[in-house]
């Protein structure tokens, strides 16, 4: 009897039922055709069946370490989970990044279209998203009545999102209309000329319905919004433990935010002086950088091809020297996003591997150049030994993992640490050679440093430093606007990128700084593992200990890594 992984298992049966878009992601098969139920009472559904799951799990008895470690985790994740639930955040919360609107959408980009069966799976979702739509609608009022509700500017933003998404504005399309475009593509026959009728009428229904949610947003619950995005601390600590999987103390955080900004600018500079001269500025190396044209790549499907290349190069190098990497993960696709918001992410394997592991790069409008020198790492970052790795070993691992921690646990303190971490060590290893990666891999932990210092700042309202490092407002008090200008100062990237950089921090609050901290706690980690084992240490094994863990909050792991 394995009581604790029995229960994990049924409960990822019952979740996947209840939340056919969480199927989806996880890759779980059987529910391609079903919406969620967005009503209060869908979501009462699946919190009552989290809240069951917790009880039976916490009376369950362990057999050995490994479903120690698994009742641990998910008793973690319940906690929670559930504290999430009676804040309402789930039930409420609108964002540039994070909402049911944002979920449905972004299901389409995962569902299998190589069948008639396949292509009949998305034409009954996309016929689905009005109501499911209509019913999150009633949900958002309901909590809105109830003082539950985001602020303001975050739902103006997103509804300016959704118009992009359906070509109501910007020059993308209609991502709906371009899914089911793709028939056309196929072989003759390959769907037949009914559904093809179904698919286009259907995807005009679930456009048309994303334009009315977006008019919705803007127009009737914006007024009712919160004028004030800082969330304050009470409501950050809660989120700051849901991201991390642990509790950490702000304060001290926010002041190792600073210092860790700042040594890692320090040696930004030197490896400036080496590309551009001594003295030269990080701003002076950039524009040497990306003034030589072996250095830059023109149009999106060369920039992929780009990636992909790298990509695969990368998990042949650290399969079987560096990490076990069995054969199904072998691959992964590099891919450009349907959406122009802008950002890099990764999504896992389906469980059968049929749906491989991807990393989407959602380009930004009008952007048709890119610098290889600052996505060397993004790529070691998203794919091996990344998100890649750490995700699809997860997924692969049947002999160690329950179903529940292979598809359906995600910790971002522990993924986006790990993922951060797994940067570090390409360069450790010696595969940041060229200054020009270098630089590349240091602008990202800048990124990342910085994003810890403006997230916590600005949603408590905390006072900028008087005898910070950077002369930056010192003793003033956090902003938006002052979020803004920080991040212009010292984030290299297309403006829009750091607008919307921004407004996901006010309106995901504790989110962003997961990846520094995780990172953080990483090798925190690493460090008390090779102090107790001195010379016997091998970092291969860490690291193949670690990831069998699966992901999981990081006072778990810890705990678990202690006992190695």
């Amino acid at each position: 009897m394995r009581e604790a992984d029995d229960i994990a298992e049924r409960f990822v049966v019952d979740m996947a039922a209840a939340d056919p878009i969480m199927a989806t992601f996880a890759g779980i098969a059987g529910h391609e055709h079903e919406l969620p139920d967005y009503t209060p009472d869908g979501f009462a559904a699946r919190e009552e069946l989290l809240r069951q799951a917790r009880t039976a799990m916490a009376a369950a008895t362990p057999s050995d370490e490994r479903e120690r470690v698994a009742q641990s985790s998910f008793l973690e994740r319940a906690e929670v989970g559930l504290a999430q639930d009676e804040a309402h955040t789930g039930q409420s919360r609108v964002n540039v990044i994070e909402s049911a609107a944002h979920y449905i959408r972004g299901a389409f980009d995962l569902m299998a279209t190589e069948t008639e069966e396949d292509w009949s799976a998305i034409s009954a979702r996309l016929a689905a998203v009005p109501q499911a739509l209509a019913d999150y609608r009633a949900t958002l009022l309901a909590e809105a009545d109830h003082g539950h509700v985001s602020a303001r500017r975050q739902m103006i933003e997103a509804a300016s999102q959704i118009r992009g998404w359906t070509g109501r504005s910007g020059s993308g399309g209609d991502v709906f209309a371009q899914l089911v475009a793709q028939t056309s593509n196929g072989e003759p026959g390959h769907v037949s000329a009914l559904l093809e009728s179904d698919l286009a009428r259907n995807a005009v229904l679930a456009s048309t319905a994303y334009a009315a949610f977006a008019t919705f947003l803007e127009q009737e619950l914006a007024p009712r919004g919160l004028d004030k995005e800082a969330v304050g601390r009470e409501a950050y600590a809660r989120d700051s433990r849901y991201f991390l999987g642990t509790e950490i103390d702000l304060d001290e955080t926010y002041a190792w935010g600073w210092e860790e900004l700042h040594r890692i600018e320090t040696e930004m500079l030197q490896i400036s002086a080496s590309i551009a001269g001594a003295g030269a500025t990080i701003a002076e190396a950039v524009a040497a950088i990306e003034s030589d044209p072996a250095r830059r790549i023109d149009g999106a499907e060369h920039f992929r091809q780009w990636m992909q290349d790298l990509a695969d190069r990368t998990l042949a190098d650290m399969a079987d020297t560096h990490f076990d990497i069995p054969e199904p993960i072998r691959r992964i696709d590099c891919r450009i996003a349907p959406t122009h918001d802008g950002g890099i992410y990764y999504t896992p394997p389906s469980e059968d591997f049929t749906r491989p592991g991807a990393m989407w790069w959602s380009i930004p409008e009008g952007v048709t150049t890119f610098h290889p020198w600052r996505e060397v790492t993004t790529v070691f970052h998203e794919g091996v030994p990344g998100h890649h790795l750490q995700c699809a070993q997860t997924a692969y691992r049947k002999d160690v993992l329950n179903r529940w921690q292979r598809s359906v646990c995600w910790v971002s303190g522990h993924g986006e640490g790990w993922a951060l971490y797994a940067e570090r060590l390409m360069d450790e290893l010696g595969y940041l050679e060229d200054p020009a990666d270098k630089l590349g891999m240091l602008d990202g932990q800048g990124f990342r440093a910085a994003r810890v210092i403006v997230d916590i700042g600005m949603h408590l309202e905390l006072e900028i430093p008087r005898d910070n490092p950077f002369g930056f407002h010192p003793g003033e008090r956090w902003t938006g606007e002052l979020g803004l200008e920080f991040m212009r100062q010292h984030a290299r990237m297309d403006d829009a990128n750091i607008v919307f950089e921004v407004n996901r921090y006010l309106g995901w609050p504790a989110q962003a700084p997961s990846y520094k901290v995780g990172e953080r706690i990483w090798l925190q980690a690493r460090d008390d593992v090779k102090a107790r084992q001195g010379a016997a240490f091998d970092l291969k094994a860490f690291h193949r200990a670690a990831l069998d863990l699966g992901s999981l909050g990081l006072d778990p792991m810890r705990e678990a890594l202690a006992r190695f």
